[in-house]
């Protein structure tokens, strides 16, 4: 009877007999750990090379993860470099835009699964992960072992609690990253960057998911090791790596470029033309910012005629979010079209969008030829007087190259 009594104190407790806001606690500090072995080691390190981690650093996050997601290092950095390759294509392992929110936020863990089968991806995009001898024998042969050894060990530490401990653990990356980042992050949210994709910034901090939220400034800039840009963005991500750079346990490769502005220069030069290649995604979404803002300001203008009512009713402000209208499906575009009839600004901002876009996206372009199309646009837009234009025209002349800070 002893003996059941103390199994039944053991069960009920575990070996450290927390109480139960402190299971909580520790489960918090548990998935969190997850969270920074994702977005510090997978996703910034491995797969984007934006830093390199001390092998103790890296080792601690690769048995981690085994631990308490059961991923493989280069079936996950595989399938990420996918997704940026092949970015809202059908090709890609997780867009909300090509399969739907509701696929990929729900059946995010599914989709990961699915093309971790696909041989293709792995042996194209997995250079450059461990292939060691721990890695072979453990990691990669032993996959869903590692969450067993830790259901063990919850049931250890925390008694029968340590169920819904170790449940919450297996569910925190499906959830969040799956779900969140790979759903939310393409779908919802705001842009700092007109990116080539539908990335968004979810919420300019959230500390659950160690700066992972700031989706649309890692698209823009992917090796960057830092995720935030703004002042009033956190990447909690971004001060773990710093804190491992001060004790020597990691170096810092990259960092995104910050638009540097001087007095605008008279003539429109090669270094004009590098410096704003350099700054392209921010000269866009100012860009865009300044067609929204037209967008509404001829909806005023043009009252309840029926080019105003179709714009209305086709939510073309949802579409013009990015200002890269090529893609707008058809009764968007049509909407569009009879907006930019009835709007001599509306069209002319739309047509030189494209053509500016198209100044470094021609690669067989030489760059005497890429230099002569910006300035034709610089001195087309100063002379169109549409503040827009003028505005942007201006931010141009005034880019000036700077190093990565």
């Amino acid at each position: 009877m002893e003996g059941l009594n103390q199994l039944l104190s053991f069960l009920d407790g575990g070996l450290l007999d927390l109480a139960w806001w402190q299971v909580i606690l520790a489960t918090l500090v548990m998935t969190h750990i997850t969270i920074a072995g994702v977005t510090i080691y997978l996703h910034r390190s491995q797969a984007h090379r934006a830093l390199d981690l001390h092998p103790a650093v890296a080792l601690f996050f690769r048995a981690w993860l085994w631990l308490t997601t059961g991923m493989q290092t280069h079936e996950w950095v595989a399938i990420h470099r996918k997704h940026h390759a092949k970015c809202e294509t059908p090709e890609d392992p997780h867009s909300p835009q090509t399969r739907g929110l509701k696929t990929v936020f729900w059946r995010g863990a599914e989709l990961y699964r699915e093309e971790s089968r696909n041989a293709e991806t792995i042996a194209r995009y997995r250079h450059g992960t461990p292939t060691d001898w721990i890695e072979r024998n453990l990691f990669s042969r032993f996959t869903w072992h590692g969450c067993g050894v830790m259901l063990v060990v919850d049931v250890l530490l925390f008694g029968v609690l340590g169920l819904a401990v170790w449940a919450a653990q297996m569910l925190w990356i499906p959830v969040h990253a799956a779900g969140v980042i790979n759903g939310i992050g393409h779908f919802w949210g705001y842009r700092n960057f007109d990116a080539p994709d539908a990335s968004t910034n979810i919420v300019p901090w959230a500390f659950w998911i160690g700066g992972e939220e700031l989706h649309n400034n890692h698209h823009t800039f992917p090796t960057s090791a830092k995720l935030s840009v703004k002042w009033y963005e956190f990447d909690l991500g971004w001060a773990y790596i710093r804190a491992l750079s001060a004790l020597g346990l990691a170096t810092v490769h990259r960092r995104a470029p910050v638009p540097r502005m001087a007095e605008p220069k008279a003539a429109v030069d090669g270094e004009t033309l590098q410096a704003v290649i350099a700054n392209r995604y921010d000269l866009l979404a100012r860009y865009a910012r300044s067609l929204r803002r037209a967008y509404k300001e001829e909806l005023r203008r043009l009252g309840d005629t029926p080019a105003a009512r179709a714009a209305r009713d086709a939510s073309l402000k949802r579409w013009l979010k990015a200002s890269d209208v090529a893609n707008l499906p058809q009764a968007e575009r049509q909407a569009l079209d009879g907006l930019m009839a009835q709007s001599r600004v509306m069209q002319t901002l739309v047509e030189m969008r494209a053509e500016l876009a198209a100044i470094w996206a021609r690669s067989s372009d030489s760059r005497e030829q890429m230099l002569a199309r910006l300035q034709d646009w610089i001195a087309r837009a100063e002379a169109s007087g549409i503040r827009s234009l003028q505005e942007a025209a201006l931010r141009m002349r005034s880019y000036r190259l700077v190093a990565a800070a």
